[in-house]
């Protein structure tokens, strides 16, 4: 597995829009939580049940920017189209240690 903390998180992404949850699974720790504005610190198995699968209502994602903010820390700002023809800008700080995913935040930003 690629240690890179950036390569991680792009490929987590890119896990998330092609729905291959077999090869995303072993890029999140055990210990993993999930932070964003609906939900509060969830576990891996609840964020694989409920966020994973959301991809289909997603007509087209863009990375903008995934900035290392440190060792440990990358900070990923991206535009998604839904299916609806509203776009969104999210802004997440993602921790990977030792090429896991272990905490994602995400800050949810307004229509574009």
């Amino acid at each position: 597995m690629n240690e890179n903390p950036a390569s991680v998180v792009e490929a987590a992404f890119r896990y998330y829009r092609s729905q291959d949850r077999e090869a995303a699974l072993p890029l999140y720790a055990d210990d993993f939580t999930f932070t964003s504005p609906q939900d509060d610190h969830i576990d891996k198995a609840t964020f694989f049940e409920k966020c994973f699968p959301t991809a289909d209502r997603l007509r087209e994602q863009r990375l903008l920017y995934v900035t290392p903010a440190d060792q440990e820390l990358v900070f990923v700002c991206y535009e998604y189209e839904l299916t609806t023809g509203d776009r969104h800008r999210n802004v997440e700080a993602i921790t990977v240690r030792d090429g896991l995913i272990r905490e994602v935040q995400v800050f949810f930003g307004g229509k574009v």
